[in-house]
């Protein structure tokens, strides 16, 4: 009995000695999750800090490219361009690396401005463009303070760009179905309208079915020139402002796509 009991006791401080190191394996694997909300200027809860947190990890992981977010009260006297190129060569963001693969929105509340860069991979599939409809996008939601919205939205849209093969546009009217739908019913109005006219037996009369050459002819012509009048319009202006687009290089030498406005 006594010879049983030890067994036991020896069988569970064997356990106990092993079963240690994966908790604490795992524990630090927990508190090492890499931080990708850097809420300085304060806009989110804590609950809302967590549901980024996690939302972003998910598709960082399957986009191989890190999602970030940015907020600031004050830039240092910098513009919001440099303030966020300082801060990724200062961080080191990446995915899988220091400088890498990057998707970042940075927010200034000071001067309410925003700015979206797409770093390495990002820069090729969130170029300019793509990063001005996902600004369009989000600025609603900024202008009536629904940081949230915005933030989880500019995760979402940017993830859903970057699974569109590169060099096609999201505005591309291939990805509408109604322009698919209205390809169709051209088409078949084409075929339809070709089988009608061509049911009806081929016509064998025309213009010089009864004309009779030795008859006919033009008794006489006459061209007479009246004015030309010319009319000069305006070019009408561009006026909008608030937005500006297009990318840059940090003073780390890293390139990146960009899209500015403000909110």
């Amino acid at each position: 009995m006594k010879k049983c009991l030890f067994a036991k006791m020896v069988l569970l401080l064997f356990s106990f000695c092993f079963l240690i190191p994966l908790i604490s394996s795992s524990v630090m694997a927990a508190s090492a999750t890499k931080q990708r909300i850097y809420d300085e200027a304060g806009l989110l809860t804590e609950q809302e800090t967590e549901q980024l947190e996690a939302l972003a990890e998910e598709y960082s992981v399957k986009r191989e490219t890190d999602f970030i977010i940015l907020t600031t009260k004050d830039t240092k006297g910098k513009d919001i361009i440099p303030y966020m190129e300082d801060f990724y060569d200062e961080k080191g963001l990446g995915y899988d690396q220091k400088h890498g693969n990057t998707a970042i929105l940075t927010v200034d509340m000071q001067h309410r401005d925003l700015y979206l860069a797409g770093f390495y991979k990002a820069e090729k599939l969130l170029d300019d463009h793509r990063l001005d409809l996902i600004r369009d996008k989000i600025t609603p939601a900024m202008s009536n303070k629904d940081y949230f919205t915005a933030f989880q939205t500019f995760i979402l849209t940017a993830d859903e760009y970057m699974g569109i093969r590169f060099g096609l546009s999201p505005n591309n009217l291939l990805f509408q179905l109604w322009f698919q739908a209205l390809v169709a019913v051209g088409l078949g109005a084409v075929i339809v309208g070709g089988m009608a006219y061509t049911s009806g037996g081929r016509v064998t009369i025309n213009n010089k079915t009864y004309e009779d050459l030795d008859t006919s002819r033009v008794l006489r012509r006459k061209d007479q020139y009246i004015r030309t009048r010319t009319t000069k319009r305006r070019k009408p202006q561009n006026n909008s402002s608030g937005s500006s687009g297009g990318g840059g290089r940090t003073s780390g030498g890293h390139s990146h796509s960009g899209s500015r406005g403000s909110f």
